[in-house]
């Protein structure tokens, strides 16, 4: 039987919503992306599989279960999930931001996830450009809701532009790296990118305006947002491929 009958099997068995589970569980036990999390951010949550994953391991390792707020973005309504509060809202809406921190009570968020994906249309360069533009509208909403210090993890599409996200999230981590789990088709171009030690750059004002006058943006603002807008790849030096470890 195909690697993948075999995650999707242990899906229903263990009462996953999606084989996917086990990828956010497998870059935990590599990375300890979860340790010591109260407060935790799943955007483009549905159906729900890695707010499944957020709530059972951080209850589970918790000493202080009253403290703990989690909470899954998506557009759509899913399923509810026990210890899960559920937002409908874009990520690209800096109200969605500031919804996120209200019901953190004024916190932010000690790790940000996002398995989120586009439409697949088979043309690998288009979908990869859709996939990158996902990944930096969940980078500007973490500026927004995540702690100095935090994690952050995302689904990525291998490829041109590779070097590019890690440049981007070096901006905002001390440590990034792209992994793609054993339980991630070896077929498929996903892979994550697994960030650690958050850090807003002094001269970086969080902002969802993509729109803006790059003349008016600081310099690491401009850096994050051209490559959304119009896939302006200046700014960037070429990334070591020794800390791209795929």
């Amino acid at each position: 039987m195909a690697e993948r009958d075999v995650y999707y099997r242990r899906a229903k068995e263990e009462g996953w919503r999606a084989r996917s589970a086990f990828k956010l569980l497998e870059i935990d036990a590599n990375f300890s992306v979860l340790q010591g999390v109260q407060r935790a951010v799943d955007l483009c949550a549905a159906p729900g599989s890695w707010s499944q994953v957020l709530s059972r391991v951080i209850y589970e390792r918790s000493e202080k279960k009253d403290d703990i707020r989690l909470i899954a973005v998506d557009l759509n309504e899913m399923a509810p999930l026990p210890g899960v509060i559920q937002l409908q809202g874009d990520i690209c809406s800096t109200t969605t931001a500031q919804q996120i921190i209200t019901h953190f009570e004024g916190q932010k968020s000690d790790i940000v996830v996002c398995d989120g994906a586009p439409d697949v249309t088979g043309l690998h360069d288009l979908d990869t450009m859709m996939q990158s533009q996902l990944l930096t509208a969940a980078i500007l909403i973490t500026t927004f809701v995540l702690r100095e210090g935090g994690n952050f993890v995302a689904k990525i599409f291998k490829g041109g532009d590779t070097s590019l996200i890690v440049a981007q999230l070096e901006l905002f981590f001390s440590y990034v790296r792209i992994h793609k789990p054993p339980s991630s088709r070896a077929a498929s171009q996903e892979a994550f990118v697994v960030c650690k030690g958050f850090k807003l750059p002094a001269d970086y004002v969080p902002t969802m305006d993509v729109d803006a006058d790059p003349e008016t943006l600081t310099p690491t603002t401009r850096k994050l947002l051209p490559f959304l807008v119009n896939g302006d790849l200046s700014g960037f030096d070429p990334v070591d491929t020794e800390t791209i470890a795929i």
